[in-house]
């Protein structure tokens, strides 16, 4: 009799506890992230971090699209990050490789024309190659982090998209902070893409910004993303979503990831921590890392914009720019819904919410590969 009530006991033990766990689990918000997930390091790559390592979020996976480098490097760096960090149970998915109409030579004939553009992505330098990406498992140049272990799915990110939204309709954040080929190739494939999931956040487009920076101050309208691939831009900014949610250059310009930052973060043992401490190099603005935790604390956004976007196709000087309307000047032709876009940023509470997360211990971690030398 002992023994049945023991044994009755654990069981309403580990029931209470699976319990627990899964009203956990239905508190989190789904997200589906599509990236251009250059690295080690660097905005893309925390912006990832940054949702991975909120409580608040189960992310179901990570769409790569070529657009800072090319998809099968990028590919590398996200699931050597993931595999660092122990959370090789988020699966990684191969996404496009080339925008749907632009293309790296007519580009650079074109900057003969009407000027040099100040970020190519991966058609800068000598990147004429999707596929240059050294053999060597040990080539430090390329992946100083080591090369992953782990491997991506066989699907592709325009696939997963559309069954992660299906799976749960209505549930769905899509996180867009690369060029919108993917969500583009997606929306072509299932028109019921967009109107399935529960909202679209997206880094990308510029308005107004006030900044000395050169790249903008000659070309106020110009966003890298949307530049990269003006179609698919197009066609994702006109989709039926819910809701669509904006970072713009205006609000990314507000934000720094400083040697000061770093030095921060560098105080923690976590493998986050440890990751970037030792890897990541890059200090610039943190374009990714506003999208995903402005996104997360709507308190951190100081002014927003109601305004429908899209990108300028005209394969002309403006070929990739930024298009805005208020709701009094909507052409007809637009058939997508009003954007939230962010326009100011409480950059204080921003870096104390970003280090943060940096610093904290990673939900779900198991087996982190990264030592603490």
């Amino acid at each position: 009799m002992k023994y049945l009530l023991g044994v009755c006991a654990v069981g309403l033990a580990l029931f209470v506890v699976t319990g627990q766990a899964q009203a956990k689990t239905d508190q989190q918000q789904l997200v589906v992230i599509d990236q251009d997930a250059s690295g080690p390091g660097g905005s893309n790559i925390r912006s990832m971090l940054a949702l991975i390592q909120s409580p608040q979020i189960k992310v179901l996976g990570i769409g790569v699209v070529t657009g800072n480098a090319w998809m099968k490097a990028e590919t590398e760096h996200a699931l050597r990050m993931l595999e660092l960090i122990g959370r090789r149970d988020i699966p990684v998915y191969k996404g496009a490789v080339h925008p749907l109409v632009r293309d790296r030579e007519r580009t650079r004939m074109a900057q003969e024309f009407h000027g040099h553009i100040a970020w190519l992505g991966a058609w800068g330098g000598d990147g004429s190659n999707p596929d240059d990406f050294p053999a060597d498992p040990n080539a430090k140049q390329s992946m100083p982090e080591g090369r992953p272990s782990i491997s991506a799915r066989r699907q592709d990110a325009a696939h997963f998209l559309i069954d992660a939204v299906h799976a749960h309709p209505g549930k769905v954040t899509v996180y867009a902070a690369g060029p919108l080929t993917d969500l583009a190739l997606a929306q072509r494939i299932d028109p019921s893409f967009a109107k399935t999931a529960k909202q679209l956040v997206v880094m990308g487009g510029s308005i107004s910004p006030v900044t000395e920076d050169p790249e903008f101050t000659t070309n106020p309208s110009h966003e890298f993303n949307l530049w990269f691939d003006p179609e698919a831009a197009h066609v994702v900014f006109n989709a039926p979503w819910k809701k669509i949610t904006v970072t713009s250059v205006d609000i990314a310009l507000q934000s720094r990831y400083t040697d000061k930052m770093q030095a921060k973060i560098a105080q923690s043992d976590s493998p986050v921590a440890r990751y970037l401490s030792k890897y990541d190099t890059e200090r610039h603005y943190m374009w990714d890392e506003v999208a995903a935790l402005a996104w997360l604390h709507p308190n951190l956004v100081t002014q927003t914009r109601k305004l429908y976007l899209d990108a300028d196709m005209s394969h002309g000087s403006s070929y990739g720019d930024t298009l805005a309307w208020t709701q009094e000047n909507q052409p007809d032709t637009h058939d997508g819904p009003l954007a939230t876009v962010q326009m100011g940023l409480d950059h204080k509470a921003f870096d104390k919410t970003f280090i943060k997360l940096m610093t904290a211990s990673t939900p779900n971690a198991e087996r982190p590969a990264i030592g603490g030398d």
